[in-house]
């Protein structure tokens, strides 16, 4: 079993906790989880991919163990998420990358590498939107009420999401065996998201998504130049993004691989290996002389 690593960077003045595995002389891949968890939906992957990769998986700011300023001390957003993985990636030496992104892990990869194209050997995604095909109305008809009007009916509605109800159905819908399910997860997820002043913090970001939509455009260009190797890998029964979110990226990705399985949105917690394999299968068709991301003196 690979020994992971469980590590905090100084990143722009806010302590950056991230899980770090692998040779780092061997090709890089990056975690990127989506709300309301942390790098701790990685926590079984890692070690399945650490004989192979040298694997980072952080924490966003506001999420997990890293800080967690309130939003009236910090200018949350997307971008500025971005910032900061950016940063700390530069930061441990890291500089050529596959990457794996995950609900909100998605527009966080993607402003990643529309900003440094050189930079993104691969792409996996997992539930990770980049298409409005894949949003799911019953779900997002709230948040872009919220965006378009904050008041007091709009915000009720966006905080039921902060809910360990809310939490438990994004892990529980769409799983065939629930019992597979570990409730550590949303317990812990609910646990952090309730921190003091962290709901505005949430709210914050529930509102800025919408940027994330304006970027496709763009996003779809980057796929269109680079043919980026893709791989989707979807809970089809996801209620939050549908599985024509993921049949999407062969539009502008015509080599783009897309597995569709039987779960939802936290695909991990109940399809682990055969999610495990696809990856490995997946980055080993890569070409040999695909650069490996760079390691530094400290890892081990």
């Amino acid at each position: 079993m690979a020994t992971v690593h469980h590590r905090t960077r100084t990143v722009h003045g806010y302590e950056i906790f991230y899980r770090e595995a692998g040779d780092p002389a061997a090709p890089t891949i990056v975690l990127l989880h989506g709300y309301p968890t942390s790098s701790f939906m990685f926590r079984h992957l890692i070690p399945l991919l650490a004989d192979r990769f040298h694997v980072v998986a952080p924490d966003h700011l506001g999420f997990g163990l890293s800080a967690a300023p309130r939003a009236d001390e910090f200018d949350y957003s997307f971008d500025a998420l971005a910032d900061i993985t950016e940063a700390l990636l530069a930061d441990i030496g890291v500089d050529r990358y596959a990457i794996y992104v995950q609900d909100y892990g998605a527009p966080i990869g993607w402003r990643l590498a529309t900003r440094r194209p050189d930079a993104i050997t691969a792409i996996i995604t997992q539930n990770g939107n980049a298409y409005e095909d894949g949003f799911v109305e019953s779900f997002w008809a709230p948040v872009w009420a919220y965006q378009q009007e904050q008041n007091a009916t709009t915000e009720t509605a966006i905080r039921e999401a902060l809910g360990i109800d809310a939490i438990r159905w994004q892990y529980l819908h769409g799983v065939e065996d629930p019992t597979v399910v570990d409730p550590d997860t949303w317990h812990h997820d609910h646990a952090l998201v309730s921190r003091p002043g962290n709901d505005e913090v949430q709210l914050t970001l529930f509102r800025d998504y919408a940027t994330n939509v304006a970027m496709y455009p763009r996003l779809h260009e980057y796929f269109r130049t680079s043919q980026v190797p893709l791989l989707a890998v979807w809970g089809e029964r996801d209620e939050i993004f549908g599985p024509d979110g993921a049949r999407a990226f062969t539009r502008d990705l015509p080599d783009a691989q897309i597995h569709l399985l039987p779960a939802g949105h936290f695909l991990l917690e109940s399809d682990l290996d055969q999610v495990a394999d696809l990856i490995r299968d997946f980055l080993s068709t890569l070409p040999a002389d695909v650069p490996a991301g760079v390691g530094r003196p400290d890892a081990g």
